[in-house]
C-alpha cells in the first residue's frame, strides 16, 4: 500500500513545487514506483518544473470528473522508469477537488504505487486542504524568515486538526521540517533565523536544509529537478533528504558558513 506524502507550507514561493519534484525524482531513483500530483488547480507549475508541459493531454480534474482514466493522464517521467506525473488542470476551479473524488484517485493510485507525494498550493484553500487531507506524513517547507516560519506552523495546526487521520482520531500526520534557501553567511550576519531558532517555534523534526542556490533556478527553467544535478550542493542536499526519509542517518551539509582562504580573505573575495 503506497505512503501518501504532502509537500505544504503556508507561504507561497518558498519551493514546494520544486521540493515536490525532487523527493518524487530521488525515491524514484532509489526504486520506488512514485507518483507526483499537482494540487494548483487553476496555475499548475509541476509538469513545467518535471520537463513534461508539452505532454499533458488529460490532467487531475479531467479523471476527477470521469472524462479520462488515469492511464491517460499519468505522464511517464523522461529520466526515471519509477516516476510518473499527474498535472493540475489551467482552465478549472479549485472546487474540483472533491473529497469523494481525490479518495478515488489516490486509492486507484495507491494499489501500483509506493509513494505518493502531493504537491500542494500555497495557504489553506481547497486545494491545499485537499492535499493534506488524506497524507501519511508532511514535508512542511519553511523559509528561514519570520513570516514563513509564521505560516508554516499555521499549516502544521492544520495538519493536526483538519486532516482524515484527525477527523477519524487515528495515528497523527507523520511531520518533517525542511528549510529551503538557506545562507549560513546571511544567517550569521542576523539577516536569516537560524535553524535553531525555526526548530525552536516549529518544533518539528528537520529532515533537511537545502542552501541558497541560483542552481535551482536554472533547473526549473531547464524542466530538470534539482536533484539531477548531483555536482551541485542543492541536488546533494535532496538527495540527503530523500536519504534521511527513507530512515538513513545523514550528516547536515551546507549548513555552515564557508571557510575562506587565506587568499580569499586577503583579496575580500
Amino acid at each position: 500500500m503506497a505512503k501518501v506524502i504532502v509537500v505544504t507550507s503556508g507561504k507561497g514561493g518558498v519551493g514546494k513545487t520544486t521540493t515536490s519534484a525532487s523527493i518524487a525524482t530521488g525515491l524514484a531513483k532509489r526504486g520506488h514506483k512514485t507518483v507526483v500530483i499537482d494540487f494548483d488547480v487553476g496555475l499548475r507549475n509541476l509538469d513545467l518544473i518535471m520537463g513534461c508541459e508539452r505532454r499533458v493531454v488529460y490532467d487531475f480534474v479531467n479523471v476527477l470528473q470521469n472524462e479520462a482514466n488515469l492511464k491517460q493522464a499519468l505522464i511517464k517521467d523522461k529520466h526515471c522508469d519509477n516516476l510518473f506525473v499527474l498535472p493540475a488542470s489551467q482552465t478549472r476551479d479549485k472546487d474540483a477537488l472533491t473529497p469523494e473524488g481525490v479518495e478515488k484517485v489516490l486509492n486507484e493510485l495507491r494499489e501500483n504505487h509506493d509513494f505518493i507525494v502531493c504537491d500542494s498550493p500555497a495557504g489553506i484553500e481547497q486545494g491545499a486542504v485537499m492535499a493534506l487531507y488524506f497524507a501519511d506524513e508532511a514535508i512542511v517547507v519553511t523559509n528561514p524568515e519570520v513570516s514563513s516560519v509564521r505560516d508554516s506552523d499555521r499549516i502544521l495546526g492544520i495538519l493536526s486538526a483538519k486532516s482524515k487521520r484527525a477527523a477519524e482520531n487515528q495515528e497523527p500526520i507523520k511531520e518533517h521540517l525542511l528549510i529551503t534557501r538557506y545562507s549560513p553567511e546571511r544567517v550569521s550576519s542576523g539577516e536569516m533565523l537560524s535553524i535553531t531558532d525555526i526548530q525552536e517555534l516549529l518544533g518539528v523534526k528537520l529532515v533537511g536544509v537545502i542552501p541558497e542556490s541560483q542552481t535551482v533556478l536554472q533547473a526549473s527553467n531547464s524542466g530538470i529537478p534539482v536533484i539531477h544535478m548531483n555536482d551541485s550542493p542543492s541536488g546533494q542536499a535532496y538527495e540527503d533528504v530523500v536519504a534521511r526519509f527513507l530512515g538513513e542517518e545523514r550528516p547536515m551539509r551546507f549548513v555552515e558558513p564557508e571557510k575562506k582562504s587565506f587568499l580569499k580573505r586577503l583579496f575580500g573575495t
